[in-house]
């Protein structure tokens, strides 16, 4: 049930994209040619794209009449993505939007020209994707998965909290994912403030679920924050499941991971948040330049709690954190 709306993502840098310039107007009659290149599978994200695809319908694009889409899904495999990124710079694409920061990275090594509209990196700056929020240059603008540091300080926080007689925790990354060292960083720094013993658990893909789960039964992990990468949340109904097994409480950056089972999520909304990726895709194709178009940051999250979860981990989640979810699974 829902506590509150969380309403819309607010923006920075709205006023430097929405009074971007049109270089002119689009040509009647011309049919654009985009690609949607994607680390996670086209099932784990559905809603997002549906709310894409719906953002743009909104602003006069639609698949079929003035636009093409070529999809190019790589269900978790993050080394499928250079290849794909390749086949639509090969088919001559006016676009490339890369919802994730290693779509993003195989989208820019692919093409310095093609303008490329990310979703969610974690720190785009750092990544090498652009110059500064403000002023990206280059051909790589969009929209960022943080507002800055602290973020994942704050999902250990709300984990510890749900779970105050925990003092050991693990974190579960994807060692092949460049931009999972801000959140492995974060993690630590948060669970040594709190006094808590950090294990590093690693798994590329599925196949190495069951070995980073059984080491954590090892070190007899209480709690686990799951890193924000595609192969969790392509995933998501199996990693539930594992933690379930092994009495861990969880916490996620997608709220897909909490609708599929996992405890609780701190993260952005994104089928709220990925319309405004459309609202580049509109600017570029009617002219406007990447380079001058800034960086869109989240500044307000969600707090997903899964109460059936708790129940089945025989945990009861303290009221004084139950009442800032925004919402509740029953």
């Amino acid at each position: 049930m829902n506590r509150r709306d969380a309403g819309h993502a607010l923006v920075l840098g709205l006023l430097a994209v929405g009074g971007a310039p049109f270089a002119h107007a689009q040509p009647a009659g011309k049919v654009y040619r985009i690609g949607y290149l994607s680390a996670p599978s086209r099932k784990s994200v559905e809603k997002a794209l549906d709310a894409f695809l719906h953002a743009l319908r909104d602003l006069g694009w639609v698949e079929g009449r003035n636009l093409v889409i070529e999809y190019r899904w790589a269900d978790g495999k993050i080394e499928l993505l250079p290849g794909f990124a390749a086949e639509l710079v090969r088919h001559k694409v006016d676009l490339i939007v890369a919802p994730a920061a290693s779509a993003a990275r195989a989208a820019k090594d692919a093409s310095s020209s093609i303008p490329i509209v990310m979703m969610f990196p974690n720190d785009p700056v750092a990544a090498g994707l652009i110059s500064s929020l403000r002023s990206p240059g280059g051909n790589v603008t969009g929209t960022t998965f943080t507002p800055g540091p602290g973020i994942y300080g704050k999902q250990v926080q709300l984990l510890r909290e749900s779970v105050p007689h925990a003092s050991r925790m693990a974190i579960l990354w994807n060692p092949a994912d460049a931009a999972t060292p801000l959140q492995l960083s974060e993690v630590e720094g948060a669970a040594r403030s709190l006094g808590m013993r950090l294990q590093i658990a690693q798994a590329r893909g599925p196949e190495e679920f069951d070995a980073a789960f059984a080491a954590m039964t090892r070190e007899r992990a209480e709690a686990l924050v799951v890193a924000n990468n595609p192969i969790f949340l392509v995933y998501a109904a199996p990693l539930a499941e594992l933690a379930l097994k092994g009495r861990l409480s969880t916490m996620f950056s997608y709220r897909e991971n909490v609708e599929a089972g996992g405890l609780m999520a701190y993260a952005i909304n994104m089928s709220d948040f990925i319309g405004r990726a459309a609202v580049y895709v509109d600017k570029i194709l009617k002219g406007a330049k990447p380079a001058e178009l800034a960086v869109e940051q989240p500044t307000k999250f969600e707090f997903m709690i899964n109460r059936r979860t708790a129940k089945a981990l025989g945990l009861t989640i303290p009221l004084s954190v139950l009442v800032r979810a925004d919402a509740v699974i029953e």
